[in-house]
């Protein structure tokens, strides 16, 4: 039997989703795997109701708290990055944020570890990634600039808002064997990069990939 609301109608649709798929092939995504991830998971669940008619444009969406969704073709080319030097078996996500990201990195990696500074938003993700049957996904309500030092190293890690700079307790808790960080770096009102660092031992190799737009990387927690 379908389950309606997961497959979606309409604007929410298989169909409708399959052109964000299309649209993703020719912006340059060429990853097999991250498009049908990203074919499969019901994108219309992880905002409010009232945007679901959204979930497929090609743009970021509003999930309160001065928070975004990011649009999909970043989620699927930060996603397509972190994983090209192979498979991943512990990732660490700095920024639940929706949880539609932690969706997909679950869906292609053996564990996630996401960190959420604001504790409604995490609280609504892990009801989402539960209710799709994510189980290989551990949250924390923590300040994300610390990473998860205990669960390091991490083979790879996303940051999914901007710092001004890549935060020193995340590139220690990176897997030196070739561990990879994938990040935008600029801060509120800066102009931000989306780079990727590949660690090597004590050695930080660093590739600025695009220009981007993101929400600033901030420190604390909110309850």
């Amino acid at each position: 039997m379908r389950n309606l609301e997961i497959d979606g109608i309409g604007m929410t649709s298989r169909r409708t989703r399959e052109r964000m798929i299309q649209r993703l092939q020719a912006q340059g995504i060429k990853s097999k795997q991250v498009l049908e991830v990203m074919r499969q998971i019901p994108r219309h669940l992880f905002v409010d109701e009232a945007l679901a008619h959204r979930a497929y444009e090609d743009t970021a969406l509003p999930i309160g708290h001065n928070q975004t969704l990011s649009q999909p073709y970043i989620v699927a080319k930060m996603t397509e990055v972190l994983l090209a030097g192979g498979e991943l078996d512990k990732v660490l996500e700095i920024g639940t944020g929706s949880g539609y990201q932690t969706a997909v990195l679950a869906s292609l990696t053996g564990k996630v570890f996401s960190a959420e500074r604001i504790r409604p938003l995490q609280v609504k993700a892990r009801q989402r990634l539960s209710r799709l049957s994510h189980h290989n996904v551990r949250l924390r309500h923590t300040d994300g600039s610390m990473g998860w030092p205990e669960e390091s190293p991490f083979a790879g890690i996303m940051v999914t808002a901007a710092p001004d700079e890549i935060p020193p307790q995340l590139l220690s808790q990176l897997s030196p064997g070739g561990g990879r960080l994938v990040s935008p770096v600029g801060g509120a009102g800066a102009v931000q990069e989306l780079v990727l660092i590949t660690r090597y031992g004590g050695d930080y190799q660093r590739t600025v990939l695009e220009m981007v737009r993101f929400v600033p990387l901030l420190s604390g927690v909110i309850s």
